[in-house]
């Protein structure tokens, strides 16, 4: 026997049936009779409430509390809770950590830039971002006809999804007789290219920077291609250039 408890092997798994009979008798004696035993209480609703205000009322009860999620676009205000785990009648053991689901409120989406756009591509261009295309005025113009040449919010203006964006459209002045052929993609020597082959000029040039695209390249035309112009008229150009540079003009073709 002498010989059989010198073997560390041996020894090893003594300590380690002693160690565990131990933990048996912890948890049988002690951890789970006081578990069993704690009083135990029920969970206050709390949905529809302020998550500061929740919070506040929960731990006062003597519950802990966290953040659980948050979710935007939900018929609930921003900062509301909108769901609670556990839910409110439950009984729980005091003390229990109750999970708040918490409302972001309307996700904020910015306004496209909509001039020099069709009705039917304004239309497409706001739903795509949870907008949706309001009130359209037409009044005669020598903008070409059908074209939208004023909206009711400038481009950039930060508004809550479902929101509605007015537009202002061309009645137009008889109509042009060129259809205005689509540059964007192009580089802006074969933008200028292409608007001289059909008898159009290049207006007002607008310089965005852009980490991807090469310099000088045709991000958006106004108006957009399918309008139709009359001979000599221009094309304003959205053109890249270069995020390392202060020079507009400098990149290739």
């Amino acid at each position: 026997m002498k010989n059989l408890l010198g073997k560390p092997f041996v020894r090893k798994t003594i300590f380690f049936l002693i160690g565990f009979i131990f933990v048996i008798l912890l948890l049988n004696y002690l951890i789970i009779p006081w578990y069993v035993s704690s009083s135990e209480t029920t969970v206050p609703n709390v949905v529809g409430m302020n998550d500061q205000e929740a919070i506040g009322m929960l731990e006062h009860q003597g519950f802990e509390t966290a953040i659980g999620d948050t979710s935007y676009g939900l018929e609930y205000t921003k900062n509301t809770v909108f769901l609670q785990r556990p839910e409110a009648g439950d009984i729980v053991k005091e003390g229990r950590r109750i999970f708040l689901f918490v409302s972001g409120g309307e996700k904020t989406v910015y306004v496209p830039m909509l001039k020099g756009k069709t009705i039917l591509d304004a239309k497409f261009a706001l739903e795509r971002i949870g907008l949706k295309l309001g009130r359209v005025d037409r009044i005669p113009s020598s903008k070409p006809e059908d074209m939208i040449f004023d909206q009711e919010y400038v481009e950039g203006t930060p508004l809550q999804q479902g929101e509605i964006v007015g537009i202002t459209v061309s009645a137009g002045r008889g109509g042009g007789s060129v259809v205005v052929p689509d540059l964007i993609g192009k580089s802006l020597s074969e933008a200028q290219l292409v608007l001289n082959e059909n008898d159009l000029t290049v207006g007002k040039i607008n310089y965005q920077a852009s980490a991807t695209l090469l310099p000088n390249t045709v991000l958006d035309q106004y108006p957009s291609s399918g309008n139709k112009l009359n001979p000599s008229d221009a094309v304003d150009l959205f053109i890249t250039k270069s995020t390392n540079s202060n020079n507009p003009s400098e990149g290739g073709d």
